[in-house]
């Protein structure tokens, strides 16, 4: 909860990174889809802090230390679950 509500938001305000999110909630989301493989609530009963795996929840730290290092690519990451939920634009 920390990396997603403070560590991950306050990094996404610095404008280099470039971040495609900036907000909480779409830094769970992006983290919590991609733990599912899929659109998480339909995956995790709600609120999905309480009813993570404990593999779970390690995934979720293990990606969230992967997006603050760089290792993950946030913008992928953003796409797929926008894509997972019928959300992606197709630009022309």
């Amino acid at each position: 909860m920390m990396l997603t509500r403070e560590v991950l938001p306050q990094m996404a305000a610095e404008p280099r990174r470039g971040w495609p999110v900036r907000n909480d909630h779409c830094f769970q989301r992006i983290v919590l889809d991609t733990v599912c493989s899929g659109v998480w609530y339909n995956h995790v009963q709600r609120p999905a802090y309480k009813h993570l795996t404990q593999d779970q929840a390690q995934r979720a730290v293990a990606l969230c230390d992967d997006i603050v290092t760089g290792r993950a690519d946030l913008h992928a990451l953003n796409r797929q679950s926008l894509a997972w939920r019928g959300k992606l634009q197709i630009r022309a």
